[in-house]
């Protein structure tokens, strides 16, 4: 067994955007939350979006996977998402993930009833080769940093600092390619390894 994840890969510029904006917030966190808050920051390097975590896969359903996803992604244009919000799961009060992702209008547009769509559709791909239903709501969006320790304090400096009522242009995350990523857990973070894709 291996533990993976159907993702899309982001483009450099977006990387590089997403970077900045880190450094940003560290520097604002830094003069005003105590040394205790332990947070955890995503690397540039390994910013992707997840659209299906899978869990523990078999690797004998790793070919079987690459053709239903071949099939399914076909069917379905290339959908872009902007990253133009900052915000937090699973709120504001006491974060536990700092994320960027697409307005509140946007979920409202076109291309994101089009992802709906073609998330369902990998749902049930999934569904289909024995993986647990995932009934959660799709909510697209790049991981910035996940709090450890001291919730409630970011949750406060979120509030007070407005940062989050700022609109943000990072670029767009285009659903082009569908890729196949091994995720292996180390005491440093995780590693990320791709394994296939599928245009």
């Amino acid at each position: 067994m291996i533990r993976t994840f159907l993702a899309v890969e982001v483009s450099n510029e977006v990387r590089t955007a997403i970077a900045q904006v880190q450094d940003d917030l560290k520097q604002r966190l830094a003069g005003h939350l105590p040394t205790d808050i332990r947070m955890a920051w995503g690397q540039p390097n390994s910013f992707h979006l997840t659209i299906r975590f899978l869990g523990n896969t078999d690797k004998q359903l790793l070919d079987p996977m690459r053709e239903a996803m071949a099939i399914v992604r076909r069917s379905h244009p290339t959908i872009q998402i902007p990253l133009d919000r900052l915000q937090a799961f699973p709120n504001l009060q006491k974060p536990r993930v700092l994320w960027v992702g697409p307005s509140e209008q946007w979920r409202t547009s076109e291309a994101a009833r089009q992802l709906t769509a073609l998330h369902r559709e990998i749902e049930a791909c999934c569904h289909s080769l024995g993986f647990a239903p995932d009934d959660k709501l799709f909510n697209p969006h790049l991981t910035l940093a996940r709090i450890k320790a001291g919730e409630r304090e970011v949750g406060q400096w979120l509030a007070q600092s407005g940062v989050c009522e700022r609109p943000l242009s990072l670029g767009e995350v285009r659903i082009g390619p569908l890729v196949l990523v091994k995720s292996s857990l180390r005491p440093t973070g995780p590693v990320y390894t791709k394994l296939w894709e599928v245009e």
